[in-house]
């Protein structure tokens, strides 16, 4: 069974990336990872540990944002911010909208928790399902979310590239062909819960969300509409185990020339300023020969600085959160 999204001219116009990670969203699709079975290699570990650290608040959050199947729209926000900026967004839900999605989402699922349907009318039920979205992003995301920003860069320039040599069509093609299918003017997804619709995205175009967590399709049914889809799969973490280093002093470009090198400063310094260059255009910019540029990159890459993935005859090249931390760089979100 498939959503099938029917795109005008003016929807083609306005379909694009995220631009940056969307906290609580991804927190619902971490939910989803957590209490389903895919994709044991790169979860299982990760699904183990989280489950030990849940607090009461948080397994309430995880009644409503079941493994297959909706989950109300008020939870999880599609929109960028911090996640206390999104939690309070969420804590400021009229009582009628937290009582309609409610009602959608009972209609689909009968096994909604009794409690659940108090939520628009008790303070302190409610209270407490807010800080369990916080307890959530906690556990789930926060340890990863420097790996998750690396993701989302790599997949970024993936994207860019698509939409460089064949436009909207073959960003739609192939960002998650193993689950969507472009079939002019429609975008087909297969769902796994079996919902079989037809959106009409009605001139506001689409968002496509990477995501470290999601591992098929998920269509957002809100204005605008959303899918968020697998981060590039061949750059997707084999093992959520690593913990982000701990920020330090940030080098001075003096220090870090000492440290790597004239020529390799001036690759790594190339790459954070041209986010996703292939081999040939970093040779370019940093004005030595190709066989060079990609010696040097390999040295990086060991280090932990830059990561490179392959994208059809091209390696692309982009900055690691411990790359940024060497430079003293950061990035928003």
């Amino acid at each position: 069974m498939v959503y099938r999204i029917h795109f005008t001219v003016q929807d083609l116009a306005r379909t694009r990336v995220a631009e940056g990670p969307m906290p609580l969203h991804e927190v619902e699709l971490a939910a989803r990872a957590l209490q389903g079975r895919s994709r044991p290699v790169q979860f299982d570990a990760w699904r183990h540990h989280a489950r030990t650290q849940l607090s009461a608040q948080a397994r309430m959050v995880l009644a409503l944002m079941p493994a297959v199947g909706c989950s109300p729209d008020f939870l999880s926000p599609v929109r960028a911010g911090t996640v206390e900026e999104l939690v309070e967004h969420v804590r400021g839900t009229p009582r009628e909208r937290i009582r309609a999605d409610l009602q959608e989402t009972a209609a689909q699922r009968p096994s909604l928790p009794t409690w659940a349907h108090q939520l628009a009318d008790d303070a302190s039920l409610f209270a407490d399902l807010c800080t369990g979205l916080s307890h959530l992003h906690a556990c789930l995301l926060a340890p990863h979310s420097a790996r998750f920003t690396e993701l989302l860069a790599a997949d970024q320039a993936v994207r860019l590239r698509q939409l460089l040599t064949g436009g909207v069509e073959q960003l739609l093609t192939r960002a998650n062909p193993e689950w969507m299918r472009w079939n002019p003017p429609v975008l087909e997804v297969r769902m796994v819960n079996g919902a079989d619709r037809d959106l009409h995205l009605q001139g506001e175009g689409l968002t496509l969300v990477p995501s470290m967590f999601c591992t098929r399709a998920v269509v957002t049914d809100g204005r605008p509409v959303a899918v968020s889809y697998p981060v590039t799969p061949d750059r997707h973490p084999g093992g959520l185990t690593a913990l982000a280093p701990p920020p330090g002093r940030a080098a001075r470009p003096a220090d870090v020339s000492t440290l790597l090198g004239r020529t390799r400063t001036a690759v790594l310094t190339t790459v954070a300023a041209h986010q996703g260059c292939s081999t040939k255009e970093l040779a370019a910019r940093a004005g030595i020969a190709p066989a060079s540029a990609s010696e040097h990159a390999s040295v990086l890459r060991e280090a932990g600085l830059i990561s490179s993935f392959r994208h059809r005859n091209s390696v692309l090249h982009s900055l690691t959160p411990l790359g940024r931390a060497l430079l003293g760089t950061s990035q928003e979100g």
